[in-house]
């Protein structure tokens, strides 16, 4: 992750979509941002690049120590499931792929989620799609759940979120993914997605996904789920 988060396609598009969530919902601006779950800080330094003051989280301390070096911010090192934050602490809280890991109680984590939010705050979570896609990529970076739009949906409205917006993304190379994921490394001995790519096939991939972002179209299918709520 933390050798391709900056130029992998996938990286770079799922930034791009948070940022375009965020442009649209702010919630309070003057008040941080939190990426819960920051990783190794690829998204944290996007923050770190705008007018708003972020900070990270992640439960591996390692990765919090690099992201920090990495965003120039501030990480903690922690769990979502027990944030380390007073109440009111944030005007927005993003959160990509994390409350499907195995480590994660996510009704637990999504009240700590809308604890640390000030009211009027936003959320956005990308969360993996369908479960029928679990596969050889889940297990090695630890996920144990995928949702359909109206899942995850239905679980933010359960934990106190309002105006919960949910859509898939990644649709148009959908079909590709499946046929990597459930086809050609469906063994158990299968790597993870996340590495390295020829650059020809990064851009290429990259832009496939840029010509979906641009449309703007409703799918009906994607890799991913985006999710945008607020906290009344």
């Amino acid at each position: 992750m933390d050798a391709v988060e900056d130029r992998m396609w996938w990286y770079r598009a799922v930034h791009a979509r948070l940022l375009d969530a965020l442009a649209v919902r702010p919630g309070p601006v003057t008040l941080p941002v939190l990426d819960a779950g920051c990783g190794t800080g690829g998204f944290l330094r996007r923050l770190a690049e705008g007018p708003r003051p972020a900070i990270g989280l992640d439960y591996n301390p390692a990765a919090a120590s690099r992201a920090a070096a990495k965003s120039g911010l501030a990480v903690a090192a922690g769990t979502i499931n027990a944030l380390p934050f007073p109440d009111n602490t944030f005007g927005a809280v993003i959160s990509v792929d994390v409350l499907c890991h195995a480590a994660v109680d996510q009704p637990r984590a999504l009240g700590e989620l809308r604890r640390v939010l000030a009211p009027g705050g936003t959320l956005v979570l990308n969360l993996p799609a369908f479960t029928w896609m679990f596969s050889a990529h889940d297990v090695r970076v630890h996920n144990a759940r995928r949702y359909t739009a109206a899942t995850a949906a239905a679980l933010l409205r359960e934990a106190g979120f309002e105006q919960v917006s949910a859509r898939y993304w990644n649709g148009f190379l959908f079909p590709l993914m499946v046929l990597q994921r459930k086809l050609l490394a469906r063994g158990a001995d299968h790597a993870s997605d996340v590495g390295e790519f020829s650059p020809w096939l990064d851009r290429l991939l990259h832009g496939v996904t840029e010509i979906e972002r641009r449309t703007r179209l409703p799918l009906p299918v994607g890799g991913s789920v985006l999710l945008t709520a607020t906290r009344a």
